[in-house]
């Protein structure tokens, strides 16, 4: 045995030679460059500490987050065509959709959760833009009309978080006809006289942005979300002029009314809670929670689903079935106009 080799050396290796780091311990701000340590950046559920950015959140956190006590059940997705038009560009679209299965965990690039918010049922359909940028394909407008039937069905808000690029190319015309469906889903909520609220995240464009995530009628956006259509480039390009430095901004939106409230994600859960009590007749858990404080019975378990939420069953298809009588009455009642034969030169010449 030669203890030199044997056991001084590797001994001195391990004082000289550097040791590996995870790549994940820390990530660096995108606003500020700050270096963020992991642990703290989960606590303070990815906003940075040094200057407020909000980064993006996976789905399941922001379930947690959302949800009372984070407790919340999540709905299965519909079956839909894998690969219906067999698209292949540098990569097989079957090949794309199953690497992001297996680097998200998720099956597709949204998540339907159903469960409570400051007591009151809520149906939530979040984006996970890590899952293909979230794009928009036959799956995702599927399972977004399955969360509107929910909410209709369960009596609960319907709440959508966009996080997406737009429709799903790889689907071609199959993504864009999800753009009316899932505005039809959304009609099928309202008609119910249940409340839909958007939560706008960064980034939400496109296809998205030009359907169901403008039609809410409450609109949230976490801060400094890009919120848009169009990209900024292609903009001042066709208008020929430069835009503000704010312009596709959370904040730029809601000076010019398309936004609601900015609000942070450490407040997002209150701000919902007082939101949805206001709209479905309850009571936020917020002030039962100082009631209590002060020695008074607590009104959180009184009028849990008032209001607007007890609607008739069959209400959702009200409007639209009045929508074709009206349609069948004004084909029935439509009289071609008569037209009027030329005369010949021959009769013609006989009045003359």
């Amino acid at each position: 045995m030669n203890w030199l080799s044997d056991i001084i050396r590797p001994r001195i290796r391990s004082l000289v030679e550097p040791k590996e780091v995870p790549d994940n311990l820390w990530q660096k701000c995108k606003s500020c460059e700050g270096m963020l340590f992991h642990r703290d950046l989960e606590a303070a559920h990815n906003v940075c500490y040094h200057c407020g950015y909000h980064l993006r959140l996976p789905v399941k956190e922001r379930l947690d987050l959302m949800f009372d006590d984070g407790k919340y059940e999540r709905m299965a997705l519909p079956q839909v065509a894998y690969d219906p038009l067999k698209f292949k560009d540098r990569k097989k679209y079957a090949d794309r959709l199953k690497e992001s299965q297996n680097k998200t965990g998720l099956k597709e690039a949204i998540t339907v959760a159903k469960g409570t918010i400051g007591g009151q049922p809520v149906v939530i359909a979040a984006f996970n833009f890590s899952f293909m940028g979230g794009s928009m394909g036959a799956g995702v407008g599927e399972a977004i009309v399955v969360g509107a039937e929910e909410a209709v069905k369960t009596n609960s808000a319907f709440i959508a978080i966009p996080a997406s690029g737009g429709a799903r190319m790889q689907e071609g015309m199959l993504s864009l006809i999800q753009m009316p469906r899932s505005i039809i889903a959304v009609e099928m909520v309202k008609d119910a006289g249940l409340p839909y609220i958007v939560l706008l995240t960064d980034p939400t464009t496109g296809g998205v942005s030009a359907s169901f995530a403008m039609v809410g009628d409450i609109h949230l956006a976490e801060p400094g979300s890009t919120i848009g259509f169009a990209g900024r480039r292609v903009i001042e390009e066709t208008v020929r002029e430069t835009l503000p430095d704010d312009f596709q901004t959370a904040e730029y939106l809601k000076e010019h009314g398309i936004v609601d409230i900015v609000v942070a994600r450490s407040e997002l859960h209150e701000t919902l809670d007082r939101i949805l009590n206001l709209l479905m007749g309850g009571a936020s858990s917020a002030k039962s929670a100082s009631k209590n404080t002060s020695g008074k019975k607590a009104a959180g378990g009184k009028g849990k689903s008032g209001g607007k939420g007890k609607n008739k069953k069959g209400a959702p298809t009200a409007k639209a079935n009045s929508q074709v009588a009206a349609a069948t009455e004004a084909v029935k009642s439509y009289k071609k106009p008569k037209v009027q034969k030329a005369e010949t030169p021959k009769a013609a010449a006989s009045k003359g």
